[in-house]
């Protein structure tokens, strides 16, 4: 819902809708708009389908707030929690990192005494070497493996210079989810199967490793989002079927 994020700012019911209509089996959230629980979860009963994770900040992860969140996303039957992206506080260091490890590995073990799963979403900032050791490495290294999962972002792994494939088979079940999304010369993402990206072959990976959600996300348009949307399903559609 991230890449249609200004249609569902204007229409948000209607834009779950016409993404089911699309043919994708589920959405991932980035932001409800103030919809209550209920409506959200009779608009995805309606249209049949589920809910591939919310992306959720900091700010609704912490004390009270993350039990506001876990209870609303219960009620919708998504049990996967989306750390989407760090402010640079939590980032900028070595020591940064591992408070931040240690804060995710309790809000990993909240949700998981609540039915829930906790993942964390990259850019490419991850990647910046502190004596050696990436960003990345440190958030992973530090955290639990079971409370704290990978919701991988193919596209920011490579264009960081990292081999997607490799994060993938490195990690494991840690990874429960992929953000697909191809890349043009210009770096900049494009529509799946029209960029440089290997994406047969992260499929191939994906399914090789159980990974539980192929989820669409696109950045930069040169066309309605919303057409975008259609394209990357379809494509993704028949690369999933062709291998």
């Amino acid at each position: 819902m991230y890449s249609v994020r200004e249609a569902a700012e204007k229409d948000f019911l209607g834009t779950v809708r016409k993404v089911a209509d699309m043919g994708y089996d589920a959405v991932q959230f980035a932001g409800f708009f103030g919809t209550p629980a209920s409506v959200v979860k009779r608009t995805l009963n309606e249209k049949g389908i589920r809910v591939a994770g919310s992306h959720t900040g900091l700010d609704l992860l912490t004390d009270d707030k993350l039990k506001e969140t876990i209870l609303y996303n219960k009620k919708i039957n998504n049990d996967l929690l989306i750390c989407p992206y760090l402010p640079e506080e939590k980032r900028n260091s070595r020591d940064a990192y591992q408070r931040t490890a240690e804060q995710f590995n309790e809000i990993g073990r909240i949700c998981q005494q609540n039915g829930m799963r906790f993942a964390y979403h990259n850019h490419n900032f991850e990647f910046e070497t502190f004596s050696g050791v990436t960003g990345f490495e440190l958030l992973f290294g530090e955290t639990d493996t079971e409370l704290v999962k990978m919701e991988l972002d193919c596209f920011w792994a490579n264009y960081a210079g990292y081999r997607a494939e490799s994060i993938i088979e490195k990690y494991g079940n840690r990874v429960v989810s992929l953000h697909m999304k191809d890349m043009n010369q210009g770096k900049k993402s494009i529509e799946i199967g029209a960029g440089t990206l290997d994406i047969a072959g992260l499929i191939h990976t994906a399914k090789n490793q159980g990974v539980s959600w192929l989820v669409v996300e696109q950045e930069d348009f040169d066309r309605d989002p919303m057409d975008c949307a259609k394209t990357n399903q379809d494509n993704l559609r028949t690369l999933l079927t062709t291998n």
